[in-house]
């Protein structure tokens, strides 16, 4: 009975399922995000690469440059019998695990990324009355309602978007009057 018990705690966690698509990180090879992308479309798999667009600047010339967001990794939504069609797919290297478990990303946090990428926030700040490890929650535009910990001071603001289940924190310079400080409950004793 008790091996049993012991057995069952030690399962891995699969959150595939049968009739509901989830989001699942997968890592690919060095640079072949936007190729297992579009090998994927064409499997009729749904996924999504954010990316984050770069301006070079070269001598004679500045160039606009689309770079994955998250080196390496793609995000496919996928029912259980899409699972193995995915891991097929060339670049592919692995899913994203932690520990053993196969955990599905929230909708949440991806639609997270997409307004992050959306935004697309490159601004100077003006130093305010915050302190390093505030939490602050943004008060306007497209992420109105994101909360983070600000995480420098540096002539610049820095607005740290942490994402549980992906195991990534995202920092972006943010305006000081896009930031509005939490303030946290008073606790009596």
């Amino acid at each position: 009975m008790i091996k049993a018990d012991k057995k069952k705690n030690n399962e891995a966690i699969n959150q595939l399922h049968q009739t509901e698509a989830r989001w699942f990180a997968v890592y690919t090879s060095f640079r072949r995000e936007k190729l297992v992308r579009k090998m994927l479309d064409k499997k009729d798999i749904e996924c999504y690469l954010p990316i984050n667009r770069v301006t070079r600047r070269y001598a004679s010339r500045n160039k606009i440059v689309d770079f994955p967001l998250i080196s390496c990794y793609i995000f496919v939504k996928i029912k259980k019998g899409q699972y193995v069609p995915v891991l097929e797919t060339e670049h592919v290297i692995k899913f994203t695990k932690i520990g053993r478990d196969l955990l599905a990303i929230p909708e949440r946090e991806i639609n997270i990324i997409k307004r992050v990428v959306g935004e697309g926030l490159e601004i100077s700040m003006e130093q305010a009355d915050f302190t390093i490890g505030d939490d602050v929650e943004i008060i306007s535009g497209n992420l109105t309602g994101l909360k983070g910990k600000l995480v420098s001071i540096d002539g610049k603001n820095k607005f740290a978007v942490a994402l549980d289940n992906i195991g990534f924190s995202l920092t972006m310079s943010v305006d000081a009057s896009l930031l509005n400080k939490i303030r946290r409950p008073v606790q009596a004793y």
